[in-house]
């Protein structure tokens, strides 16, 4: 008899929106076994298993920005379900976070994993620009869909 496991892989990340300026903060990950060359990205990484998913996100906004927002303050604006991850090993779900309150410095706090962290246009990522991460910024400033997919063969019903 085979047993199956649910296994749940859940990603985060964080859209800090100063709207004053009209700019988030952006990371530059360096070329890794996963991304050929660097890219930009919104700040964001996995929820570790049993971790509430806004706190996971304000967790990933810190470790890799310094900067630091309240769990109650961060507002879901996008889902998107990714076919293939990072790590091969198959679908994940990223849930996008907004919020337009932040306190702290911006700082680059990997550089062992990131070349730059910086504040960049809200309108789009830098290029190149991972595409999921470019995919939730546009539906954030769309207003919406609350759901897309990265990845899946269309279907019809």
């Amino acid at each position: 008899m085979t047993t199956s496991v649910m296994n749940s892989r859940n990603a985060v990340c964080v859209i800090v929106h100063d709207k004053v300026t009209d700019t988030i903060p952006a990371v530059l990950y360096a070329a890794r076994n996963w991304s050929p060359q660097p890219a930009w990205t919104v700040p964001g990484g996995k929820a570790e298993p049993g971790e509430a998913l806004d706190e996971a996100a304000a967790r990933e906004l810190k470790e890799e920005t310094g900067l630091l927002v309240d769990p109650a303050d961060l507002l879901l604006v996008h889902v998107i379900h990714v076919e293939q991850g990072w790590d091969l090993a198959g679908p994940f779900v990223l849930f996008v976070f907004a919020t337009d309150t932040c306190t702290g410095e911006l700082t680059n706090t990997e550089p062992d994993k990131h070349l730059a962290a910086q504040w960049v246009s809200a309108d789009r990522l830098p290029e190149p620009a991972f595409p999921t991460s470019a995919q939730a910024l546009a539906a954030y400033r769309r207003g919406g869909p609350s759901f897309s997919r990265y990845g899946w063969s269309t279907t019809t019903a």
